[in-house]
């Protein structure tokens, strides 16, 4: 009698998942343009918000400074916000009487300008003029050049219907951002409260903290050394001989200037060429302002910056001239100026997730 064997036989093996259906390459691009033409049309809504949470980002460090000190998060988000507004008012003040003169000069200044110009390029426009009566000469005197004047009417309502436009996006932003400063925890913890399950909820904690953290400590950290580069630069056009009030006006132009990488430094440089023009008269004093900005955004861009925020904040010159093109053309000047915290953002939130961290190197 033969023993009875056990059954080997092996159940067999579940079947694999279904692989997720990808979207085709013609939806992800009408997705793309459907989200490119909404934040274009509603630019009017979004940027207000945009611009809060980025003055938000600016006052929290020092908010939570405050707050160490046992003083509210109410008071002390009202504080940051009253100096804020106090030393951009102050400045303002400080600034309009140059930036008035400057503006009211300007033509001046620009016919000044353009005879030096005509003085410089004059042999070559005279081998032009020759290199032209030579054709007519050539080609008979029919062939005249037809110039056709354009005339464009200003309307002189514009103003006032876009004066009170500007006025309650002033007044949303700062709201805005106080609401920002003081609710901002609380209305992250709200969303935070609408995940399904546990899991999802300390994933979203940690990345909207470490979101909220570097983007504050970016933001605050950049916005200091873009001060100093304002104040150097003011301090080398007194020394090169310019009036200290002017030179304040621009030192805060350079400033805000610098928050565009690439684009506004090659603005700056061209607006101290033009300063070097209606200031001086030799030609090395006329490069210099243009020179010295140039001198203290290499440093500044090549040394300070990298040591101050290490590599974990570097952006690919690429991606960035990318976002700065994109984000311009979406919001003009206020685009160039988001466009760096966006970048950030967003290589933030690529680097915590799983396996979107190629897409996050991408951008190094």
């Amino acid at each position: 009698m033969s023993a009875l064997s056990p059954d080997t036989s092996t159940a067999p093996d579940p079947a694999p998942p279904a692989p997720r259906p990808r979207a085709s390459t013609a939806l992800l691009v009408l997705a793309t343009l459907a989200v490119g033409a909404t934040l274009w049309a509603a630019q009017d809504v979004i940027l207000p918000v945009l611009l809060a949470m980025f003055f938000a980002l600016v006052g929290n460090p020092i908010i939570r400074l405050l707050q160490k000190l046992r003083l509210p998060r109410f008071l002390a988000a009202l504080l940051v916000l009253a100096l804020g507004l106090a030393s951009a008012g102050a400045l303002a003040v400080q600034l309009a009487g140059p930036a008035a003169d400057w503006f009211a000069e300007t033509p001046q200044q620009l016919r000044e300008v353009s005879r030096k110009v005509r003085d410089l390029v004059r042999p070559v426009q005279q081998a032009n003029q020759a290199a032209e009566s030579f054709a007519r000469a050539a080609g008979g005197e029919d062939n005249r050049k037809v110039e056709v004047i354009r005339t464009r009417l200003d309307d002189p309502y514009k103003v006032l219907v876009r004066t009170p436009r500007l006025a309650a996006s002033a007044l949303a932003v700062v709201l805005l951002t106080l609401f920002f400063m003081i609710y901002g925890e609380t209305l992250q913890r709200h969303v935070i409260a609408l995940l399904p399950n546990r899991q999802q909820k300390r994933f979203t904690t940690d990345i909207l903290r470490t979101m909220e953290r570097e983007i504050s400590r970016y933001v605050l950290t950049i916005t200091i050394i873009n001060a100093l580069v304002g104040l150097a630069l003011a301090g080398v056009l007194v020394l090169l001989g310019i009036a200290a009030p002017e030179a304040l006006l621009w030192g805060t132009v350079a400033m805000l200037l610098n928050f565009a990488p690439y684009v506004g430094p090659l603005i700056g440089i061209g607006l101290m060429l033009l300063v070097g023009l209606t200031q001086f008269r030799e030609p090395l004093a006329v490069a210099a302002p243009a020179l010295a900005y140039l001198a203290l955004h290499t440093l500044e861009g090549q040394l300070v910056t990298p040591i101050v925020l290490g590599r974990r904040m570097a952006i690919s010159p690429l991606m960035l001239v990318l976002a700065l093109m994109l984000f311009g053309w979406l919001w003009g000047i206020v685009g160039l100026l988001l466009a760096v915290p966006l970048l950030v953002c967003a290589k933030l939130v690529l680097a915590r997730l799983d396996g979107m961290q190629g897409w996050a190197r991408l951008l190094e």
